[in-house]
């Protein structure tokens, strides 16, 4: 492969003979992904209508020809998927299912890729301090030599909250994603998104948080065979939220959501729901989702400038607001 300026620094890049496994055949299980978006779908404005990023070929019992993995935000929505594999050939795909507990999604290709599937490793025993690597489509020059800094609950905006998210530095620039490999080649998590956390300097450090597959083993069959889990859906307002001098703020709300036809706004702070005091930011979607399953009433204490006021909003199932994709 030529150098590009896309490339991982040299320093940072993986040595083949540093590793006990064959790193070049492992690499070439890991696709380029590109999804190609309506422009009146619903996340067509937050999350763009061309998106790219990496994949994951992974083997499940449940369907022959194997899958991949990547991340739902890549793929959600989408009208057309395509799978460029290490040697440039290019295949169709379908998006077969997003969880949007875990944030994983699913594509089936839609013809054969014959590529080498990576197997999954156990995330739960990669400790803080140990090295990985979080490898993107391209061979090894897309690949970083990274550590695992922390592993912790993280909070997204989005309304989305794990108890046991891994994070790794130096960062990966391409993370979407891309495949966390542990020191004997399995995959132990996907890479989901890039964050600057200061460190004991006041330095800025990047770093990738990354989704750890041991949300998806229990359920991948499943995902497969029906596209989504059997449980009951959480309640979705439809909120963007974010933490900021000890308050949790509205930063936006998703246009048609239940937020916004409640008539909640940017800027707006939310001081309690349900009667319990809102915390944080993971605080606020644990009160949203123990108020039941889609469908169930929120009840909201907000405050605007200096004016406190009562909220009750219906929530939805987030699905039944997107576009579902067409097998072609």
């Amino acid at each position: 492969m030529a150098k590009s300026d896309r490339d991982i620094p040299q320093n940072l890049q993986p040595r083949p003979a540093d590793y006990s496994y064959d790193l070049e055949a492992t690499l070439r299980g890991i696709v380029t992904l590109r999804a190609d978006i309506p422009s009146g779908a619903f996340t067509a404005e937050s999350l763009g209508t061309e998106r790219l990023g990496s994949g994951i070929s992974i083997e499940t019992p449940a369907l022959e020809g194997g899958l991949i993995l990547t991340m739902g935000y890549l793929i959600m929505e989408s009208e057309s998927i395509w799978l460029t594999t290490a040697d440039g050939r290019a295949i169709p795909g379908h998006a077969l299912a997003v969880d949007f507990e875990s944030g994983f999604g699913l594509v089936q290709p839609l013809g054969k890729l014959d590529i080498p599937t990576i197997a999954f490793g156990d995330s739960h025993a990669l400790d803080v301090g140990q090295q990985a690597l979080l490898a993107a489509a391209g061979g090894r020059h897309r690949a970083i030599e990274t550590k695992l800094v922390g592993r912790q609950e993280f909070a997204g905006y989005w309304e989305y909250l794990i108890d046991d998210a891994l994070f790794t530095a130096p960062a990966h620039p391409f993370w979407g994603g891309a495949g966390l490999l542990g020191a004997d080649g399995r995959l132990i998590g996907i890479g989901s998104l890039i964050l600057q956390q200061g460190d004991a300097s006041g330095r800025r450090v990047d770093m990738n948080m990354v989704v750890p597959t041991s949300l998806l083993t229990p359920v991948l069959d499943e995902l497969v065979r029906r596209g989504r889990l059997e449980r009951p859906p959480r309640p979705w307002l439809g909120l963007f939220a974010m933490e900021n001098d000890d308050a949790v703020v509205i930063g936006g709300v998703s246009e048609g959501g239940p937020a916004d036809r409640a008539g909640l706004r940017a800027g707006d702070r939310v001081v309690s729901v349900d009667g319990d005091e809102v915390p944080d930011l993971a605080g606020l979607w644990r009160r949203v989702w123990s108020a039941g399953t889609a469908g169930a009433r929120v009840r909201m204490t907000v405050a605007r400038e200096d004016e406190l006021f009562q909220v009750a909003l219906t929530s939805v199932d987030r699905a039944s607001m997107l576009r579902t994709p067409r097998l072609h």
